[in-house]
């Protein structure tokens, strides 16, 4: 049967017939129909039929000269083919001379003929040129920016490209580009999980478990999160921690807990990493390890997480999991301070004002002190008092002073109560005496 195909190929290529020779071409290209692989010779048979005006051998012929396949990459040429197969209407060449275009491979970049190009293409339905058409519109890339018009290509293959359902549902759940829709992102979240998109998974897991643009339901949220976890999305593997560490929707069992922390922690996740440390710390799902707690708070605080950083300040300050290092403690409580860490602004204050780990500077102690008093740290507030009561380094100020006792005070800080009802009765006996001193003026001056 081989035999006789390949003969009826043969001839029928004598008599000038190109689709037998693009069909030869495929045979040695494959290896198949009885013919071993041969790339150069299905580009011989490719170039025969391209010459003589056949767009599908010239399509072929084109990507060979793209890869590489049975000839030397030329991408000049490839683009030369894919523009001659384009101009005959075969769709796949309309898309890939496009993408020559878009990319600026073979020709000069043109986004503006890419955009063309790929118009041509995606109004015979490819579904390549449907997608990067709407990206086109989305990003104004060879095209006036245009939601609307960008939404009508990328629906064409939403059912077809899970990337593309989930990319529009993320603009609908986030109102990018087209007004804010929840249940729109919900159905096309659907369509993608349903396509085991991992991405889709977590955000529709995510709508179930706040209620969003879908009735609130836990157990529809865990078991979406559960298929994203299992297919490594680390937003999902995260939110599986948080909801058994909490028992949130599931029964309380902090060691799966620690199971999908590590899973997401060991990707990168710097959430995951934080939280997975403060298990280790505690004990919690975990045996008690500073070693592994210190481990995991690095990870996270190399990765600019604020709490991280101070909590590995605090080992450093405290010896625990580590050598005992006060510099290195300033160091990692500058990072997390400067980040607005109100722990770690209080804790710097206290390195400069004792010179621990660094030169005194009360200065800059009280620096640091205002930060995180201003941000609302009761122990820091009533220091701040105390510094506007003594006039160090900040210049005396009764009222000041008072200001930020009452602000501890309102907090529940028991010094700062004490102090502001020692400043409340000194101010009244100053009243009393003020009073007492004008009542003898007056009776002297009888």
């Amino acid at each position: 049967m081989f035999k006789y195909n390949l003969i009826k190929l043969y001839k029928a290529t004598d008599r000038g017939d190109t689709t037998a020779m693009n069909i030869l071409g495929d045979c040695y290209f494959y290896g198949n129909n009885g013919v071993e692989e041969d790339k150069e010779s299905a580009v011989k048979w490719y170039r025969e039929a391209a010459e003589r005006g056949n767009p599908d051998a010239q399509n072929n012929l084109a990507d060979c000269y793209s890869q590489g396949w049975g000839v030397e990459q030329n991408k000049e040429r490839a683009a030369y083919w894919y523009r001659e197969a384009a101009e005959h209407g075969h769709a796949s060449a309309q898309f890939s001379i496009g993408q020559c275009y878009f990319q600026g491979e073979g020709v000069e970049q043109d986004y503006r003929k890419a955009v063309e190009w790929f118009h041509r293409s995606a109004e015979k339905g490819n579904e390549d040129a449907q997608r990067l058409l709407g990206l086109c519109y989305e990003k104004g890339k060879g095209v006036e920016a245009d939601m609307t018009e960008a939404l009508k290509w990328f629906r064409k293959v939403v059912n077809q490209d899970d990337v593309v359902a989930f990319h529009l549902g993320l603009c609908y759940y986030l109102g990018d580009g087209v007004d804010k829709n929840s249940v729109e992102a919900v159905k096309m979240f659907r369509v993608a999980a349903e396509m085991d998109n991992p991405d889709a998974q977590y955000y529709l897991g995510r709508c179930y478990y706040n209620g969003e643009g879908v009735e609130r339901d836990m157990g529809i949220a865990l078991e979406w999160y559960g298929l994203a976890a299992e297919q490594g999305n680390t937003y999902a593997q995260f939110d599986l921690g948080v909801c058994y560490l909490f028992g949130r929707g599931v029964g309380q069992d902090r060691a799966k807990a620690v199971k999908w922390f590590r899973e997401a922690a060991e990707q990168g996740d710097a959430s995951a990493q934080y939280n997975l440390a403060i298990c280790y710390d505690k004990g919690e799902g975990v045996k008690q390890d500073y070693t592994e707690a210190v481990r995991w708070h690095r990870e996270a605080a190399e990765q600019g997480c604020a709490e991280a950083q101070y909590h590995l300040g605090t080992y450093y300050d405290k010896g625990e999991g580590v050598k005992q290092d006060k510099a290195e403690a300033v160091k990692w409580y500058h990072k997390a301070a400067e980040q607005g860490n109100i722990d770690a602004q209080y804790n710097l204050f206290i390195c400069y004002y004792k010179g621990e780990g660094i030169s005194t500077n009360k200065v800059e102690a009280v620096k640091w002190l205002r930060k995180a008093a201003e941000q609302g740290d009761m122990h820091a507030q009533y220091y701040l008092g105390i510094c506007y009561d003594n006039g160090e380094v900040v210049e005396h100020n009764k009222a000041e002073a008072l200001k930020w006792y009452k602000k501890a005070a309102e907090k529940g800080l028991m010094e700062a109560k004490q102090k502001l009802g020692l400043c409340n009765k000194m101010i009244t006996y100053v009243e009393q005496t003020k009073k007492k001193a004008i009542e003898w003026w007056y009776k002297i001056t009888e």
